[in-house]
């Protein structure tokens, strides 16, 4: 003889419970989504960081190699960084017509030229400490770069040390900085 069968049966998820069970996927999903979109963009960002890191080194070593420009004041010129994209106009010297200061002219504007091709909207300022430079300086090198909008935790307003100068005339939108201080 057969038993009758129990009087609750067991069936499968209700509709309100399959809906709660997307919904708290749909949640985890969004999350990896925004993580997937900011592991993409850090690659690009800390390129363009290496970038500058090595646009400073070299122009510092350009400064070393050419001391008495450092020492007259001929590296310490306005920024180049405008906000633009625009290329800048190479300046040459040929030997033997190279004076110190026209070397100096070249290799700063041979950076500039290079932190703009190399960068968005790329430029470079360089300064003495104390002001007028003398042998005894030490210098400042700002390389300045423009990135692409990120989150507030990558926002440029708390996290770089841009000359003032910039800052004050670049609010919108403001660049990325990287600073280097140095002993010619």
């Amino acid at each position: 003889m057969r038993h009758p069968p129990p009087s609750r049966l067991e069936a499968g998820a209700t509709l309100v419970e399959v809906l709660v069970s997307v919904l708290i996927l749909s949640f985890g999903m969004l999350s990896l989504s925004s993580m997937m979109a900011f592991t993409v963009q850090m690659p690009k960002l800390s390129g363009y960081r290496a970038t500058a890191a090595n646009i400073a080194a070299s122009h510092i070593e350009r400064i070393r190699a050419n001391r008495a420009g450092f020492a007259s004041g001929d590296y310490a010129t306005t920024s180049s960084y405008d906000g633009s994209f625009t290329p800048l106009s190479p300046t040459a010297c040929a030997y033997p017509n190279c004076t110190v200061s026209s070397l100096a002219i070249m290799d700063d504007t041979a950076t500039k030229q290079w932190a703009r091709s190399a960068l968005p909207a790329g430029g470079v300022l360089t300064s003495c400490d104390p002001s007028p430079c003398t042998a005894n300086s030490m210098g400042n090198i700002w390389i300045m770069w423009q990135e692409p909008t990120t989150r507030a935790w990558l926002d440029p307003v708390s996290s770089d040390s841009c000359p003032l100068s910039v800052t004050a005339a670049f609010d919108n939108p403001r660049p990325r900085c990287l600073y280097a201080r140095f002993k010619p």
